[in-house]
Order: structure tokens, then sequence, then C-alpha cells
């Protein structure tokens, strides 16, 4: 028998600050809904856009799908007692960096699944996609781990126009006028070709990238527009980025020198 994680109480005082305020500052168009479960527990993947998405995509999914939405959030925003006291009343599972933390936490979210039949968020991508044109980025294996070793669904989630509302990293919030937010969500990813198969670093790379390109597909949808052939990678983009800084300090050192020789 499922156990109940929230509290109805709080999830309907939370629901009822929330969507009035979206109501406010969106303009929600929502598509997809259908490849939703109504029940039995469903992992949702979503390309991660602002902080302010998680309160988009919850809104999506409560209202839209009939999904109470369960979040993996930073250990660090529980700390916050108000946040913190809602978020753990409404089934909210914390994680901490670190290994034991992060095992803990999987853990967690596996009996929310398969336990409690949870409709369970995450963002593969582990942070705001640092692409310049906002696309979906290379992701982490943790959600693919979890589909194979459980064999719960993942629905692909993509989502646009919360940027436009708070971008990532930059000073401002606007606010108003209201911004057209879209959802699209699409059929299951298929990952039948990787069940029953060890779960190596390749496999799970190859499942990853299944689920980042349905994603990434489904934003492609929304946007009207061609995603890049190569995903941006963050690791690769900071190793190049340091390269790049030593050859720039190569230059000024031989710069240096040949002024030295000629003086």
């Amino acid at each position: 028998m499922a156990k109940q994680r929230e509290s109805q109480w709080v999830k309907a005082v939370a629901a009822s600050i929330v969507r009035p305020v979206l109501r406010l500052i969106t303009r929600p168009v929502w598509r997809g809904t259908e490849h939703i479960p109504a029940e039995g527990g469903v992992i949702i993947a979503a390309n991660h856009l602002s902080t302010i998405d998680p309160l988009t995509v919850a809104h999506y999914l409560y209202i839209g799908a009939r999904r109470w939405p369960t979040f993996t959030m930073k250990d660090s925003i529980l700390k916050v007692p108000v946040v913190s006291a809602v978020a753990r009343s409404t089934g909210q599972i914390p994680v901490r960096r670190g290994g034991a933390d992060a095992v803990k936490a999987l853990k967690e979210a596996e009996l929310a699944l398969t336990r409690d039949g949870s409709s369970v968020v995450f963002y593969p991508e582990g942070t705001c996609t640092r692409d310049p044109d906002l696309w979906p980025m290379t992701a982490k294996t943790g959600v693919a781990r979890l589909a194979l070793t459980t064999g719960v669904p993942v629905v692909p989630v993509a989502h646009w126009g919360e940027h436009r509302i708070l971008p990532y990293r930059k000073k401002g919030v606007n606010l108003f006028p209201p911004k057209r937010v879209e959802f699209l969500a699409g059929p299951a990813v298929d990952l039948s070709r990787f069940a029953g198969r060890p779960l190596t670093a390749s496999l799970l790379a190859e499942a990853t990238e299944a689920i980042m390109a349905d994603i990434t597909a489904l934003q492609a949808d929304i946007r009207g527009e061609s995603p890049p052939a190569i995903p941006y990678d963050m690791k690769r983009a900071r190793i190049e980025a340091a390269e790049a800084d030593r050859r720039a300090e190569h230059t000024d050192e031989d710069d240096n020198g040949r002024s030295g020789a000629q003086a």
C-alpha cells in the first residue's frame, strides 16, 4: 500500500499561495500532460532554465497533470526555517553533496517511486543550463541509474520562458507583463534496450544521452528551432577555458621576453 508522504493541509496552503502568484506573472501553455501517468511512480526528467522553474514545473504537474510534485532539493535550501518546514511537510527530498548523503537521497527517491507511487522531479543536468542559447546540456547519470534499477518510467518534460522572468545568474526580476511559459511532456523514454544489462559507466552514459535527447527534442518543438548537434558540456568547457588561459599566459610571457630582449 502506498505511503502518504505529504500533509494534505500544507499542500492546500502551498498551492493556494503559489497558484495565484504564477497566474499573475505567467501565461502558461501546457501540452503533453496525457503522457504523465495518473498514478504510480514516475520520474519526471526536465530541463533547468531558471531558479524559478521548480515553481512552474510544480504548477504544470499539479494542475495540468493532477500529480503532486516531489523534488530532490539541495540541503542548503532546507536550512531556511519556513522553507524547510513546508518542504518536509510536502514530501520533498533533501540532497546533500557528498557520497554517503547522495546515496541516501537516491534511496529515499527510490522509495518514493516504488513504495509511495510518487511523481519525482529530477533535473538530470544537476544545475541550470550554461549553454549560451539555453539548450539542455550533458547530464549526470543518476536518473538513468534510478530508472533502470526500479523499472519506473521516465517521462521527459521540456519548458521554455522562465528565463524571461528570472535569468540565471543575472540581476533583475521581470515580473510584468506576464511571460509566456510553455511546457511539453513526451512519451516515456524508451530504455528497453538497456534493461537487464550490467549498469556500467558506458551504459549509464548512453541511457542518459537517450533521456536528454528526448528532452532536447521537446524543447526544440516548443522553440521551433534546431538544437546544437553536440550538447554543451560544462566539464569540457571548463577544460577548454583553462587551456585558453594557459595559452594566454604563455603568450604574455613570450611577449614580455621579446620586449626585454629588445630593450
